[in-house]
């Protein structure tokens, strides 16, 4: 009678844990959709109706973009420096007013420098909600249910997805001001959803420091990918639309980025499933090389076929390549290894529009086969950390 009694609240004791796992994945997801899919890459959709309606050049859109950038390096290093912070309910909910007020003050001016601050800002609050929304995520959920965590990143596809959507729909009837305060009230609603994500268990985090292996050459190859993919990437992720637009409709311009978006969200959940079956370094560098080649074909062929197919790869690859380069820190057991990774992609995503801008008096083409090497490049490096991975890797006792 005993077991029989006790099987009912074993079972309701199972739901209430998976329940909480999936809410933790959605809260995740929705922190990531509005600090990262609209409070950093929206500017990627609005970027040509500034350039039309407000006289913004090619320059001072990479100066923008890399004021975003520096901003996200700065609340990496905090993340960094100050422990706690990574592991803060209340800084990522602090970082979230402050992104939504970033985005809504953006059309109070036409200052370029007011502008650069703002999106410095706005990069440091989106950098502590990545960290904190990924810590919280990967040391929330049980060894039964990683594999979910691919769901939370792709809550960063779909902010994309409906950034895209809401410029595609309003671009022709509203202003670029508009567009930055439809922004931010929809950064808002994704905030309000995201407002409970629980901090991150820090036992566990203490507890993988104090039990790594020696495995610093492996991390120092994953630093250098990430990195490498950090400068290559967001040379795409400026100026995908804006290049794919030069020599297209508006419209198909706008469709990019919604293709972008369609195809990142269940891409982490793809890569993860992937790596049931073959290495995450080994997907890792299949993932960038495909980057790579997306990111040029807009360089070498027009068309709408070839713009949505180039749309498409990179949606795909570019959050799979985050959610494998986390997990592969996370698996070499590396302290602090999202904070030190993050901060590396964004020493890169500064470098890369600063390198791209001289090549963009001639157009976007050059600047994106630019950023298509780069990417490649992190394969390689990819590639090198193959060798003699560590993938049975048990905890030392402390």
């Amino acid at each position: 009678m005993l077991n029989s009694e006790q099987t009912p609240v074993r079972r309701h004791q199972s739901n209430s844990r998976e329940h909480s796992q999936l809410w933790l994945v959605m809260q995740a997801a929705c922190a990531l959709a509005a600090a990262m899919g609209i409070g950093r890459f929206v500017f990627t959709p609005i970027l040509p109706l500034m350039q039309a309606q407000a006289g913004v050049t090619a320059q001072t859109g990479a100066d923008l973009a890399s004021a975003n950038y520096i901003g996200y390096l700065l609340g990496a290093l905090i993340g960094i420096g100050i422990p706690r912070v990574s592991r803060s309910a209340v800084a990522v909910r602090l970082s979230l007013l402050i992104l939504i007020a970033s985005l809504a003050l953006m059309p109070a001016t036409e200052s370029s420098s007011l502008w650069f601050a703002l999106r410095l800002v706005a990069g440091a609050a989106s950098s502590i909600v990545f960290v904190v929304a990924v810590s919280s995520m990967l040391t929330g959920l049980a060894t039964k249910t990683r594999h979910l965590a691919g769901w939370g990143f792709g809550g960063v596809g779909a902010g994309i997805l409906l950034s895209g959507i809401m410029i595609a729909i309003i671009r022709t009837a509203a202003t670029w001001q508009m567009t930055w305060l439809i922004s931010a009230a929809a950064t808002a609603l994704l905030a309000a959803a995201a407002w409970r994500l629980p901090a991150a268990n820090p036992g566990t985090v203490e507890t993988i420091s104090k039990t790594r292996r020696r495995t610093g050459k492996w991390f120092a190859a994953l630093w250098t990918s990430y990195t490498l993919e950090g400068v290559g990437y967001i040379i795409a992720g400026t100026f995908l639309v804006a290049a794919v637009q030069s020599g297209a409709s508006e419209s198909i311009g706008s469709s990019v980025w919604i293709v972008v978006g369609l195809a990142a969200i269940p891409s982490s959940v793809l890569w993860t499933w992937l790596a049931r079956r073959w290495t995450r370094p080994t997907l890792l560098f299949v993932s960038l090389a495909v980057q790579a080649v997306g990111i040029a074909l807009p360089a070498f062929f027009g068309g709408t076929v070839v713009s949505l197919i180039a749309a498409g790869l990179f949606g795909a690859t570019f959050m799979g390549v985050s959610s494998l380069a986390l997990a592969i820190g996370d698996h070499l057991q590396t302290p602090r290894a999202v904070g030190l990774l993050t901060a590396g992609y964004s020493v890169g995503q500064i470098l890369g529009p600063i390198l791209a801008a001289p090549l963009l008096a001639s157009g976007y083409g050059q600047a994106m086969i630019l950023g298509s090497i780069l990417v490649f490049a992190a394969a390689l490096a990819a590639a090198a950390m193959c060798l003699r991975f560590p993938h049975d890797l048990s905890p030392l006792p402390a």
